[in-house]
């Protein structure tokens, strides 16, 4: 197989002449015609920068190369002039981006993004164009893509989205196609999709690939070869069946060790199911009406949550799973009373839904919530002493300064940050980090339970295990319960107790964690498990 692309001792630098800090030291890895090859690492591990660097992608006046060569068929892309890669860029080379919402002009038309790449670099007229791109957004698995054509990014599902940028990379049958995580932000059945048409179109294209991920499940199932990066440098690199079964590097083992693992056997299930319930909801629903026309009368209903029972029991861990719209968020808010619904919702037998906002205050530090984006959910104004001492403050008025700073102190030990972070400010933190201190805010009211939602989708592998164990511990410590909401089934797996998982507002099972996993009666979970284990890609 001949190599269409040699990175050889590649560099990189960033910052303002003179001032360079290096970020890439001497990486050096191939991709052979036809190829996939996957790079794999953290956050911060150097593998998009490594990718950007091909198609010279990086702000050129706070960019130098200290060391190495980049060659595309032989020619070093690092030495040709800006006429000569812009010539490569979407024609040789194509990249997909990892959001497609931000890499999509919000003020263009999808057709016109779609048919700037071939009028630019094949010179065609905006008719044959539109033909061309009608038939790639075909290919790509868009319905009625005559329609979708003259739509803007923002009236596309997430999933239609990245099929978009498929086929505007596709545009110029690229030789070279890099796909930086294409698949992080979709459901596990729209990754599999997406993954499927990749694989098909590298086969029909005759294309080589190079995929940047830190999903370790994908590359086992996708790629040939992986290249493992950490802190700017390549440790590791290999065949796939090789390299997952004898790892060399420790970093490498530390990686593939980071997936989660299992409930601990013989925990006793009847004593948890002999618990009267935490928390209840009954026939909880939840309905947004659909609006239209001058006066906006309601011409229909989005059912996000209906008629869907529950029981939470001391110590237990309930898992919610389904895709994107699937209510699972919407019935944890509604459980809170963070949002308006029908039904009776139960807090230790006591109704909460017939209290008023004033009724509930006191109740709410019983009951408390960590999000998926603890840089959005946490005040960039507030340090942490201040983000913990603010519930505190509310919901023990009679606890002294020097009281809510040791309970500050001891739940920060709790959650394994130190006391010197008290003073510290979110964005001095890490992802991981921030999470903890999510977490830390929640528990040190106390509470009886937490709803958690989508906790860990935003982190690495292995800071993605250390909040897993950091919550396991915490609620063997404190008895909490938790409604733990994913759609990631292997995180779901490992944590909860039983689940139940959602399609279109309802549920369509639910059960022990190990009997829906391994015997899923339900068509829809079925499709769903086969999806987050990858199975049968290409």
């Amino acid at each position: 197989m001949s190599q269409l692309l040699e990175i050889e001792n590649l560099s990189v630098a960033f910052g303002v002449p003179g001032e360079r800090s290096e970020v890439v030291h001497g990486v050096s890895f191939s991709v052979g015609e036809g190829e996939k090859v996957a790079l794999v690492g953290e956050s911060g591990s150097g593998k998009s920068v490594t990718a950007l660097s091909v198609l010279r992608l990086h702000d050129t006046s706070q960019t130098d190369y200290p060391t190495g060569r980049i060659l595309f068929e032989g020619n070093d892309l690092l030495k040709a002039p800006q006429k000569g890669i812009r010539r490569v860029r979407g024609r040789d080379v194509a990249m997909i981006f990892q959001e497609p919402m931000t890499s999509l002009n919000p003020v263009y038309t999808i057709g016109d993004q779609l048919m700037e790449p071939v009028m630019l670099h094949e010179g065609l007229d905006p008719v044959r164009a539109k033909s061309r791109m009608l038939e790639l957004l075909d290919m790509v698995g868009i319905a009625e893509p005559e329609k979708r054509f003259d739509a803007f990014p923002h009236m596309l599902s997430g999933g239609q989205r990245q099929r978009v940028m498929i086929a505007m990379a596709l545009a110029c049958r690229p030789k070279l196609l890099i796909a930086d995580e294409p698949t992080t932000a979709l459901d596990v059945t729209i990754q599999k999709q997406i993954l499927e048409l990749l694989n098909r179109l590298q086969r029909e294209f005759g294309m080589a690939i190079l995929l940047i991920t830190h999903d370790l499940n994908m590359v086992r199932h996708f790629a040939q070869r992986v290249c493992v990066m950490q802190n700017g440098e390549l440790v590791e690199q290999g065949g796939v069946a090789e390299l997952f079964d004898k790892p060399k590097h420790p970093y490498t083992r530390h990686l593939l060790g980071s997936e989660p693992e299992p409930l601990l056997k013989g925990e006793d299930r009847d004593a948890l199911a002999a618990r009267s319930p935490v928390m209840s909801g009954d026939s909880v629903r939840c309905y947004f009406p659909i609006k239209s026309g001058f006066f906006r009368r309601q011409v229909g209903e989005v059912r996000a949550v209906d008629d869907v029972s529950l029981a939470i029991r001391p110590g237990e861990t309930l898992g919610i799973v389904g895709e994107s719209g699937s209510g699972k968020s919407t019935l944890g808010m509604c459980l809170l009373r963070l949002q308006s619904c029908e039904g009776e919702i139960r807090f230790r037998g006591q109704r909460l839904d017939s209290l008023n906002g004033r009724q509930l205050r006191p109740l709410r530090r019983n009951f408390q919530v960590v999000f998926q984006d603890p840089y959005s959910s946490l005040s960039p104004r507030m340090t942490v002493a201040r983000i913990l001492d603010e519930g505190l403050r509310l919901h023990f008025p009679d606890l002294s300064r020097d009281e809510r700073r040791r309970r500050a102190i001891k739940v920060l030990g709790e959650v394994g940050l130190e006391e010197s972070m008290l003073d510290r400010y979110p964005h001095e933190f890490s992802g991981g980090q921030r999470q903890r201190i999510a977490v830390a805010r929640a528990v040190v009211l106390e509470p009886e339970m937490l709803v958690l939602d989508e906790p860990t989708s935003a982190l690495d592998v292995s800071v993605q295990k250390q909040v897993l164990e950091l919550l396991r511990d915490l609620q063997r410590r404190h008895r909490m319960s938790y409604l733990f909401i994913s759609h990631d089934l292997r995180v779901i797996r490992a944590v909860a107790h039983r689940v139940m998982v959602m399609r279109e507002g309802r549920v369509v099972e639910e059960g022990e964690t190990e009997k829906v996993f391994d015997h899923p009666r339900h068509e829809y979970t079925r499709t769903l498990l086969d999806a987050a284990l990858l199975r049968d890609i290409g």
